[in-house]
């Protein structure tokens, strides 16, 4: 009696023990035991050879590595709700599935941005290197380390999506008004039940507000959304919070209204050129200026095994022939 042999699944980076663990159970898989970032070639050379590929946001999966000859892929299982590092375009019309890991990962990344919203007015981070790295502290006083107020400012929320509305959620409890753009409106009772304010007109919003908070999805529409134009609208006393991506703000630009003070601050989780960081602002934030993340908006132990759980889902469904419950089209985009 002859054995089914598993699919080859190949895994670019190392994921929680658990759900590795249950790949190997179900499927011929392809650790990365080590956690070293897989080349562009390496992982080109894994499309040739894998049925199923599970990359993450660092992996780029190119046209170009899709129209191969040789590629195998029928499924790419993105280990991350984004897929801008997929050309879904490419993948779709050569008949490879794309699944990606929604709706886990809206509490983690609307609780980080949070806490830049919190820590960027109030300096929490400047604050919280004054005693650890000895600097002088002359103990309390009236008009030391000034930072702003939370409550009764006004918080413009670019993508009004399940992170904005679950960031809102939380700013509305600390006090902060809400406004937001979107390429569309929420629907009344949820803009009802945030208090929003809905601007149709993203630069009239960027003019008024004291906090901006960019939680769109990074897309070609979205590239440079915060443009050089749209980042001079800006107040001069407002916030900028990126948990998104990178490549929705222009951030040479944006280096250049930190230095100038043409911007009150920003909290950062993502970077334009990932991992690589501007030195620019490595500099402004040592000055207190800006405070940087390593991109950890959704890193917490549940999410993470979530996030493997749902892409062992896709994968099962779509070896049984059945529609996987996370698929992403060009059409979604």
């Amino acid at each position: 009696m002859s054995v089914k042999k598993k699919p080859l699944v190949v895994v670019t980076r190392k994921l929680p023990d658990s759900i590795e663990t249950r790949m190997r159970e179900l499927f011929d898989a392809t650790l990365n035991l080590d956690d070293t970032p897989m080349t562009p070639q390496q992982i080109a050379e894994a499309s040739r050879s894998a049925d199923v590929l599970v990359p993450t946001v660092t992996d780029m999966i190119s046209e170009e590595m899709l129209n191969h000859p040789d590629c195998k892929l029928r499924m790419i299982a993105n280990f991350g709700n984004g897929v801008d590092n997929i050309d879904v375009t490419a993948a779709h019309a050569r008949g490879i599935t794309v699944t990606n890991t929604p709706k886990v990962l809206t509490e983690d990344t609307a609780d980080m941005t949070m806490a830049l919203i919190l820590a960027v007015p109030r300096r929490l981070i400047e604050g919280a290197t004054i005693l650890p790295e000895g600097k002088n502290w002359p103990g309390w006083s009236p008009t030391w380390m000034l930072g702003h107020r939370i409550g009764g400012k006004r918080l413009g929320i670019i993508g009004m999506g399940r992170i904005g509305q679950a960031v809102a959620r939380r700013a509305r409890a600390f006090g902060l008004q809400i406004h937001y753009h979107n390429r569309r409106p929420v629907a009344p009772v949820i803009a009802e039940e945030l208090g929003a304010t809905y601007w149709e007109s993203l630069d009239q919003m960027l003019a008024r507000m004291d906090i901006i908070s960019v939680n769109c999805p990074h897309t070609p529409a979205t590239y440079h959304l915060l443009s050089a134009r749209r980042l001079k609208l800006i107040r001069k006393d407002a916030y900028i919070v990126n948990t998104a991506r990178g490549g929705v703000i222009d951030e040479d630009t944006l280096v250049k209204l930190l230095e100038a003070g043409d911007v009150g601050g920003a909290g950062l989780d993502v970077y334009e050129h990932e991992p690589a960081v501007n030195p620019k602002l490595v500099r402004l934030a040592k000055a207190g200026k800006v405070t940087l993340l390593p991109h950890m908006g959704s890193a917490t132990i549940e999410g993470r095994v979530e996030m493997g759980e749902k892409v062992i889902i896709n994968i099962r469904t779509f070896l049984d022939n059945h529609k996987p419950p996370d698929r992403v089209l060009p059409s979604m985009l």
